[in-house]
């Protein structure tokens, strides 16, 4: 039974889904359930609460939380009254959540007290300096002079805090004129135009790039994508991938809930528990980044386990052989990226290709255009031809926020994307991999300057150099080569254990080695020569793996 048709917006999606599914189950986490009705009953006091406190239109709302049903009422709260929400990485450490609260001209935080082994509240003391010491909001704070409020999900005994469903109700019910009839006026006033989300990505710099995205390219992109996939009101989908990223954002979350799908969520991914949960709540999907399917066929268990019901999804080695696709590379993959929003080219995902087509990306998503550029000159290139990828349409970002339009766009509205690839006569994308230097590991981007400085800030560093090393399981695992200052002491183990308090785990390099400099390959210009470095590296690591 398909959704009827409403106005792409955020507030018109939760009443028209509660009135669509109503009781029907949107998600799970643990013993938590979420209905579609109540996603939208329990988001209603959430949004007039922070229309009291004065967040609406204008406002950018971060959200700290991992998946559940907590991220999913506070961004319907944001959202369905016009703030632009700003997903914030649960992996992040103090000095990245700094950068992005900053940048980002976060207003109002809205976040988890823990999650696993990360203290939200103790990290955002050392990333905000004095707000320790703010005895409430409105906060006003040097280091970050937009932020006036942190609502908190969980147990806080932070002044500067406020308790965050209960805050929220409060705020609401003493402003009795902020009423059912007062929030639907304000919902009235959001537009499909209108900018949802604010989702930050690694660049092809150190530094994020966050894309701006509006209601009705996210909200129809993910009703687009599901016609690419057998997803529908019967299904159960688990998939790990986080909705701070666009891919759990629009491919799994926005994707399902436009399906009429329940959603299985967990705290954390272990392969014993995940593979238990999946056949306690009969899971019939099953998506993400192939090394989860791989830990979870490896798990002891795995034969045990009544997962009959699984019918889809590209977690194939998890699939029942019935189920399973008997050449996985002839299963179309897609293309894309947080500036489109998820993919820009898909094929049906659950159709073998021919064999011409092995390897291939699909075609443009339906409203999506793409030209072929030389990267050099920019003349237009032929079918058959590769150069960079470029890309516009309907669920292309409105800008990278704080960069001029010029700078993002060219004259024709394309975005380039620093993808390598050719189309051929029939419009199959074929992807040759990336024109810069991004690692992309299990799913994440990351960008090697950003873990450069990050080594190079220590005393003992001279220069740091961070590659990908191919991994048949991650796809590349970050490696770094280090040369130390002249009678400076220090090894591979220990500037990692360093990194790892500063930066995200998956930034983390896998393998740091300590190298003279002379071991390293130049050009004869003198520049590093990336390429080769990863080479030596892939080959170090190796070795070092046969030794252990």
């Amino acid at each position: 039974m398909a959704l009827p048709d409403f106005r792409p917006t955020v507030p018109v999606l939760a009443r028209t889904l509660a009135e669509h599914w109503g009781d029907k189950i949107l998600l799970t986490l643990g013993d938590q359930r979420l209905s579609f009705a109540e996603a939208d009953a329990q988001s209603r006091p959430l949004a007039r609460g922070l229309l009291a406190d004065g967040v609406g239109k204008g406002s950018h709302v971060g959200l700290l939380m991992p998946n559940g049903p907590d991220w999913v009422l506070a961004w319907l709260a944001a959202a369905r009254i016009g703030a632009t929400l700003v997903p914030i990485n649960t992996f992040f450490q103090t000095r990245e959540l700094d950068w992005i609260l900053r940048h980002a001209d976060v207003d109002t935080l809205l976040v988890s007290a823990r999650f696993l082994n990360h203290d939200y509240l103790a990290r955002l003391e050392d990333a905000a300096p004095g707000l320790a010491e703010q005895g409430g909001a409105p906060l006003v704070l040097a280091s970050h002079p937009l932020l006036r409020r942190v609502y908190v999900w969980g147990e806080s005994d932070r002044k500067w805090s406020c308790d965050g469903p209960k805050g929220l109700a409060a705020r609401a019910a003493a402003h009795p004129a902020i009423d059912e009839a007062f929030l639907l006026e304000a919902e009235a006033c959001v537009t499909p135009a209108d900018s949802m989300a604010l989702i930050y990505s690694s660049g092809s710099t150190a530094d994020p790039k966050g894309a701006l995205h509006t209601h009705a390219g996210l909200i129809r992109h993910a009703i687009n994508l599901n016609r690419f996939r057998d997803l529908g009101p019967e299904d159960r989908m688990y998939s790990p991938m986080p909705f701070f990223w666009v891919g759990g954002f629009v491919f799994v979350l926005l994707s399902g809930m436009t399906a009429g799908a329940k959603l299985l969520c967990e705290e954390v991914f272990e392969p014993g528990a995940t593979l238990e949960m999946l056949e306690r709540e009969r899971a019939t999907v099953v998506a993400g980044w192939p090394h989860y399917a791989k830990a979870m066929a490896e798990h002891p268990s795995f034969p045990d386990r009544d997962l009959g019901s699984v019918h889809g999804g590209n977690l194939y080695e998890v699939l029942p052989e019935s189920a399973r696709p008997k050449d996985p590379e002839l299963r179309s993959n897609s293309l894309g990226m947080t500036e489109t929003a998820g993919p820009h080219t898909i094929g049906r995902m659950d159709q073998d290709l021919p064999e011409t087509l092995r390897g291939s990306f699909g075609q443009a998503v339906p409203g999506m255009e793409h030209k072929l550029v030389d990267p050099e000159s920019g003349a237009r290139l032929a079918p058959g031809e590769t150069g960079e990828i470029c890309v516009r349409g309907y669920s292309l970002m409105t800008g990278l926020y704080k960069r001029d339009r010029d700078e993002v766009f060219d004259a024709d509205g394309y975005y380039h994307t620093g993808d390598a690839g050719y189309f051929d006569a029939g419009g199959h994308l074929f992807f040759k991999g990336r024109l810069g230097e991004m690692i992309k590991t299990g799913g994440a981007n990351v960008t090697p300057q950003e873990v450069e400085r990050v080594l190079e800030a220590y005393a003992e560093v001279k220069s740091a150099h961070v590659v990908g090393i191919p991994d048949p399981e991650r796809g590349q695992l970050v490696a770094a080569a280090v040369v130390l200052k002249p009678g400076a002491e220090a090894n591979g183990p220990e500037l990692r254990s360093r990194v790892k308090t500063e930066l995200s785990a998956y930034k983390v390099p896998r393998h740091v080695f300590v190298l003279p400099n002379a071991a390293l390959p130049f050009t004869d210009t003198g520049k590093l020569d990336k390429r080769r470095l990863g080479v030596l590296l892939a080959e170090h690591a190796a070795a070092e793996e046969n030794s252990e």
